[in-house]
């Protein structure tokens, strides 16, 4: 590991599936809307990358509410992967979006049958100014009675190679944590063609009014983010960065710059952050500058050597 010369900057730049990034620091998709709606409170050109809300071939108008509730050292979220649909993200914010310099924008993509993923990103071929797809491979397989596509090693095959196959840009592939290993989804994905993974979705979980007895989602059943999961998300990184030979990117309850810098030890390249910006939307640009600081602190003066760097002995 390199130490800082006198006077120096550290260098945050890194790279993943050939896209290079000014800092390892990305909103994550879901909690930074399409970005241009947080260009009044971050310098969008100070984040590493964002990746947008998830978009599907059509609008969808989500759950019914409530769809969201705190929790201890965290948050329950069933939006429902609401969105505008890809045609209206192209004509409606990826303009915006190109006006801005220098920001990387990485369209998450989600669907219910391997058909919806492929023509999701169809539309999106055409969006001038998209660097990157995310597959978000933790929705309900609706040909397969429901079972999540990134929960079963052939499904998660099938639905990579597809998307693969029509993608004109590099595919990351965002793992479900809701599965037995996530070593093998890691390898499946891999071997199916991803450029690169992210890791963690949220986990299943949820809450109930002793009260009224009744749940606090109207679904039921949410997705659980924020710090009380990243111990379990920083283990999985861990896991999975070791069992592929493609890049990472680490999510799970980052909110400092020395989350960060663990993410980075267990084997990612880069990480997203998301629960952290509905407590402080500005979040991304805060942690951006804690790592710089980080960085002099500790004299690294390259950040991409962090990768993999834990000591085991």
């Amino acid at each position: 590991m390199t130490a800082t010369t006198s006077g120096s900057s550290p260098d945050l730049s890194v790279n993943v599936a050939g896209i290079s990034f000014k800092n390892p620091i990305l909103a994550a998709s879901g909690t930074f809307a399409y970005g241009v709606e947080f260009e009044d409170v971050v310098h969008l050109p100070r984040l590493g990358g964002i990746v947008v809300k998830g978009l599907s071939k059509e609008s969808m108008i989500g759950n019914p509410p409530p769809r969201l509730w705190e929790t201890a050292a965290g948050m329950l979220n069933a939006i429902g992967l609401q969105n505008i649909g890809a045609p209206a993200f192209l004509a409606e914010k990826l303009p915006r979006l190109r006006e801005i310099k220098n920001i990387v924008v990485i369209a998450n993509v989600f669907g219910y049958t391997r058909e919806d993923y492929e023509r999701t990103i169809e539309i999106l071929n055409e969006g001038e100014g998209i660097t990157a797809y995310e597959l978000n491979v933790s929705c309900p397989n609706t040909q397969q009675g429901g079972l999540q596509f990134g929960s079963d090693p052939r499904t998660l095959d099938e639905l990579v190679t597809t998307a693969k196959r029509v993608a004109q840009r590099p595919l990351i592939v965002k793992l479900s944590p809701n599965v037995t290993s996530i070593a093998q989804m890691a390898y499946v994905a891999q071997e199916s063609g991803a450029d690169a993974l992210s890791l963690i979705n949220t986990f299943v979980a949820m809450a109930i009014d002793p009260e009224t007895r009744k749940p606090r989602i109207a679904n039921v059943t949410a997705g659980l983010s924020g710090p009380a999961i990243k111990p379990i998300a920083l283990r999985m990184v861990y896991d999975a960065a070791h069992a592929v030979k493609i890049p990472v990117m680490g999510m799970g309850g980052i909110s400092t710059a020395s989350d960060v810098v663990e993410f980075m030890l267990a084997g990612a390249s880069a990480v997203q952050i998301g629960t952290a910006s509905f407590w402080d939307p500005c979040a991304t640009e805060k942690i951006v500058d804690e790592l710089q600081e980080w960085c002099t602190d500790h004299h690294i003066d390259q950040i991409a050597d962090l990768t993999g760097a834990m000591i085991l002995e």
